[in-house]
């Protein structure tokens, strides 16, 4: 048992799970050294851990044949400079995005789909990592947070893809990063709802809001996306909400997980 504990965290630890956002690593520690007695249900055995672990590495196949798109909020208040080391909005979003990015090219290498909006919204197709940093050179935050229709376009470009048998086998997860809440809050509820009657089990379709700045009314309105659509008529819970302070205590593969299994 302690072989397969071992050999599970180092799985773990080689599949780079155990990297977070910025790029720090958690603590990582063998197992005890074991001397009889002990049981297979025994603390020092490990196996309540292994058991987590192994169902965790497993969920990680979930996000393999799978697709993902990037949605990027630029509106004007993207450009207030309210995070750490006096860095606006937009840098830090950036910043996420790019290591987003090389995350989800893990499992999706022939590239992402990124949107920016604000007023309007701007589609690039099959992005790879290395292309994010031209993406941000060609925008700058100005105008409003019109969510509703570059949500809807997203949707839609998947529907039409699995209709002409163009998806993978996983689906698709769809990751949200903005500051504020939108200008039609309605119209976004009625998009995701309508999406999820469309899809035949929950893990098909996430969409992972992720929040930059600390936005009260921006909050609460995520809060009700993740929590509340379904006694609104939604299918399937297919919304996960987290900050990008949550994300500092996270690895970019639970983010992804989250946004499929949460």
């Amino acid at each position: 048992m302690a072989r397969l504990y071992l050999k599970g965290r180092a799985l773990l630890k080689e599949s780079g799970l155990c990297q977070n956002v910025i790029g720090r690593t958690r603590p990582y520690s063998p197992a005890p050294e074991l001397s009889p007695p002990y049981s297979l249900r025994s603390p020092i055995c490990g196996f309540d851990n292994l058991e987590k672990d192994c169902s965790r590495f497993g969920n990680v196949f979930m996000l393999e044949k799978r697709d993902y798109t990037l949605i990027i909020d630029k509106s004007g208040s993207m450009s207030i400079r309210d995070q750490y080391s006096g860095k606006s909005r937009w840098d830090v979003m950036q910043e996420s995005t790019l290591a987003l990015a090389n995350k989800c090219e893990e499992f999706d290498p022939d590239g992402i789909t990124i949107y920016l909006f604000s007023g309007r919204f701007k589609r690039y197709d099959g992005v790879t990592a290395n292309k994010v940093i031209q993406v941000f050179q060609e925008n700058e935050p100005s105008g409003r947070t019109d969510l509703a229709s570059v949500l809807q376009d997203a949707l839609n470009n998947y529907f039409q893809r699995k209709t002409s048998g163009q998806t993978k086998l996983n689906g698709e997860t769809i990751l949200v990063v903005t500051d504020g809440e939108p200008d039609d809050r309605k119209a976004v509820m009625k998009v995701i709802i309508e999406a999820s009657r469309k899809i035949d089990k929950d893990e098909e379709l996430a969409i992972s809001f992720i929040q930059i700045g600390s936005d009260s009314q921006a909050t609460k309105f995520l809060k009700i996306l993740d929590d509340e659509l379904e006694s609104a008529g939604a299918k399937f819970d297919i919304v996960d909400t987290v900050t990008i302070e949550d994300m500092e205590d996270m690895t970019l593969t639970d983010v992804l997980l989250n946004a499929v299994i949460d």
